[in-house]
């Protein structure tokens, strides 16, 4: 399956009779649908170009697992990226936890029939020294 990167994010046409994108969406919680794309964000297609289920192309050069990566820490995400990825391998449905102030809502099964057992953010050696910003996160979840 193809994906197009633009401006950090992953578009794959929803072509007539293709099944694969709305699958990765209704089954696997993959992105969102927008008209005739399903869009990924660069760590949900990263993670299913590491795994050989999508070919990420930018202006039409393939990307490389190791170019995603690098752009991954170019934006400083690369560790979201390791903890999402890690959740992913053990059969965890992730949504971002944007709106709950934290990184991802994690769910047991489909985040349409059961609440966010976990909310997660990943942070740094360093970050682990912020419990300050970590009691104000708590409270607001």
């Amino acid at each position: 399956m193809r994906g197009n990167l633009s401006n950090g994010i992953v578009s794959i046409k929803i072509e007539e009779g293709s099944k694969r994108p709305i699958a990765l969406h209704e089954k696997s919680k993959f992105g969102k649908i927008e008209a005739d794309f399903l869009h990924l964000s660069l760590i949900e297609a990263c993670y299913l170009s590491e795994k050989g289920r999508l070919n990420i192309y930018e202006d039409d050069v393939e990307c490389s697992v190791g170019y995603l990566i690098d752009l991954l820490k170019e934006q400083d995400v690369y560790g979201k990226y390791v903890v999402y990825r890690d959740l992913k391998d053990r059969g965890y449905v992730i949504k971002t936890g944007f709106k709950y102030g934290t990184h991802f809502r994690v769910y047991e099964g489909s985040p349409d029939d059961c609440h966010a057992r976990y909310l997660v953010h990943a942070v740094s050696d360093e970050g682990l020294k912020m419990w300050p910003e970590i009691s104000r996160t708590v409270r607001v979840s």
